[in-house]
């Protein structure tokens, strides 16, 4: 062999790999004090890319699941009070069914239950004036009809019943608006809806037909004895549901506006609001929309109608005058009441499946995440033991190749 003391090239050649395996070992202690496999994009640059978009999710998952669990919180709130209102209603009727018993009440009992109504009928609207959760109001109408620009709009509910939806010409009257009975008011303003033939009688082009039939309806409502807004193009949205023996059609209308008849009987159809752009900025309203997803529009609505005195026609309840009309209007406000009541227990019960969907998946975007991510700690053990032998097998080596060129002294004797 050749002895040469200007290169050793075995010295170097220790060296290098002395310094690779040097450069394994620090990054194996860096894994295992860590716990992740990767701590730098230069650790595996598509991984890291991947699990960040894996965290992001997780991340927004975690945090959905605590808005969901807000929306549960307000749900219970604004349900709670309907509770109390319930039981206001049902001491009215109570009171309203005494008074009916005009064979053993005389007129001073019935003003004195009416003192009584008077009185509730203010607690009624008290309740829905202030009940809020945090500073966000939830019975007074505005909570979830937030328009854009800050307004506030009350959506709209049309119930009615027909015999046939398949033929053409087929019409009917609306019956009620937002649980107030129009029967009586139908001759009068003369809103009825035509039904033009639908395509076909699949749901689909039958709920088409219907919504054709009832904007053409209101568009032309101020020609039919209704005024207050320009019924034109699409600034009415309209989307209908039916019945397979096409009973119980409920239409809802969303718009901004007002809607009054010509006689003046405003409080019958005050909360119709149809015309875009014509409501009013609300103090605190709230859009009533959750963020239950970590991703754009991933949100669930809820809309909580009006709850007083006026929104539920107690407010002009004279049981010294009709007792018997009292009971009527009583009916109708414990089932809207209830109704709201049965929307908001639906709300709960699904935001309650959507924590669940979200924890799940949370659970499994985790495993994936830590998949990726994470340091398998017996793994990597197993080559920082590896290199932890070569560094000092190297070491070795390396002081040995230094020793070598020594070898040239013998020659120089």
């Amino acid at each position: 062999m050749g002895l040469r003391i200007n290169q050793n090239i075995a010295a170097q050649n220790a060296y290098r790999n002395l310094s690779v395996t040097d450069g394994q070992m620090q990054k194996s202690l860096e894994k295992l004090s860590s716990g992740f496999r990767i701590n730098r994009a230069a650790d595996d640059a598509a991984g890291l890319s991947v699990s960040e978009g894996l965290r992001s999710q997780i991340g927004g998952m975690r945090v959905a699941v605590r808005n969901t669990q807000d929306g549960i919180s307000v749900a219970q709130t604004a349900e709670g009070a309907m509770n109390e209102v319930t039981s206001i209603l049902q001491r009215m009727r109570d009171l309203s069914v005494q008074a009916a018993n005009g064979g053993a009440t005389d007129v001073n009992a019935k003003k004195a239950a009416q003192s009584e109504i008077t009185q509730l009928n203010s607690e009624l609207t008290r309740i829905g004036n202030t009940t809020a959760f945090g500073k966000s109001k939830l019975l007074d109408g505005s909570f979830g009809n937030v328009q854009s620009g800050g307004s506030s709009a009350t959506p709209i509910t049309l119930t009615a019943t027909m015999d046939s939806l398949a033929a053409a010409g087929n019409t009917f009257s609306l019956t009620k608006v937002n649980g107030v009975d129009l029967s009586s008011l139908n001759t009068n303003t003369g809103l009825t809806v035509t039904i033009p033939q639908a395509a076909s009688n699949s749901a689909a082009d039958i709920t088409a037909a219907i919504n054709q039939g009832i904007k053409t309806a209101l568009q032309n409502a101020s020609a039919q004895g209704y005024t207050g807004a320009a019924f034109a193009g699409n600034e009415v949205s309209v989307s209908a549901t039916v019945a397979p023996n096409g009973s119980g059609t409920t239409f809802s209308l969303q718009g901004t506006g007002a809607f009054t008849t010509v006689d003046g009987a405003s409080t019958v159809l005050a909360n119709m609001s149809l015309t875009p752009g014509a409501s009013t900025a609300v103090t605190n309203a709230n859009t009533g929309q959750f963020q239950v997803g970590a991703n754009q529009s991933e949100k669930i609505q809820v809309v909580i109608g009006a709850i007083n005195a006026n929104a539920l026609g107690t407010d002009t309840i004279d049981l010294t005058s009709n007792a018997d009309t009292a009971i009527s209007a009583l009916d109708k406000a414990l089932n809207s009441v209830s109704d709201q009541r049965a929307a908001l227990g639906a709300y709960q019960n699904r935001f309650e499946h959507v924590i669940n969907n979200l924890n799940v998946s949370v659970e499994n975007l985790s495993a994936s995440e830590s998949r990726i991510r994470d340091t398998d700690m017996a793994q990597e053990m197993v080559g920082y033991t590896r290199n932890q032998i070569l560094t000092q097998a190297g070491t070795s080596m390396l002081s040995q190749a230094n020793q070598a060129s020594q070898n040239v002294l013998s020659l120089l004797r």
